[in-house]
């Protein structure tokens, strides 16, 4: 699996936000050598299934990370992740907000696949809260106080659960991932999504952050999407990402 680069660089994931595997793989192609790792979200997935998945593996020896956010009773998701193993994927989300028993099911079940040699070793993480929240509509939507809903809060109460169920990491904006470093140190992958170029649009995202900030802050993996999908110039704009990230300014 693609790990974290040497000097502590982060890892860019370019998501496949489209929705047909036509679309996905012409991104793909023009992106060439310089992007290895892809999301296949629930848009993409949902319309072209496990075939996708296999032609970014075999046509383009590409890394897959696959953001579906599981969130269902226990043995629902831990098939659900068996059979995400048996794809091949490297990473597969969850969702923190799943409960403790949950979470253990689903890293007992990537952990089962991996030893019966059922799948290629498939790391969870857990998402914590949305990019697209803050703290106001999160309270909301949790039924909590909405004057008195901190997301740092909630982040690290979900960050421990995690952490305690044995996942690889969790997903969070790069906002938290600070404070998540400063409380569990390497032990958590930090992937986080919402990065923006400078200057750039925060789209329907409300904590968002450049790459170079989001790596300092110690995520090991960002998420790319329209600051480079939509790009005029799709392989300027990664590249772009790729000299940020190495320069770490």
């Amino acid at each position: 699996m693609i790990d974290r680069p040497s000097g502590g660089r982060a890892i860019p994931i370019v998501a496949l936000d489209v929705a047909t595997a036509a679309e996905a793989l012409t991104l793909a192609r023009t992106l060439g050598p310089s992007c290895r790792f892809y999301k296949v979200g629930s848009e993409l997935f949902t319309a072209a299934g496990p075939a996708v998945v296999h032609a970014l593996q075999d046509e383009l020896g590409a890394d897959v990370f696959l953001d579906l956010k599981l969130h269902d009773i226990p043995n629902t998701v831990a098939g659900a992740v068996r059979s995400a193993a048996a794809l091949g994927v490297r990473l597969l989300t969850v969702h923190a907000s799943g409960g403790r028993g949950m979470l253990e099911a689903a890293q007992e079940a990537a952990q089962g696949a991996a030893a019966r040699g059922s799948g290629t070793a498939c790391d969870l993480l857990a998402v914590t809260v949305l990019t697209s929240f803050d703290g106001a509509s999160l309270g909301a939507a949790w039924g909590r106080d909405v004057g008195s809903t901190v997301v740092e809060r909630e982040v690290l109460r979900l960050a421990a659960d995690a952490a305690d169920a044995g996942l690889h990491g969790i997903v969070c904006s790069g906002a938290e991932a600070a404070a998540v470093r400063a409380v569990h140190g390497e032990r958590l992958a930090l992937l986080v999504p919402g990065i923006r170029l400078a200057g750039g649009s925060a789209h329907d995202q409300r904590r968002v952050m450049t790459p170079a900030a989001a790596q300092a802050a110690g995520a090991r993996y960002l998420i790319l999407g329209r600051a480079v999908t939509a790009a005029a110039n799709p392989q300027r704009a990664m590249q772009t990402v790729l000299t940020e990230l190495a320069s770490g300014s």
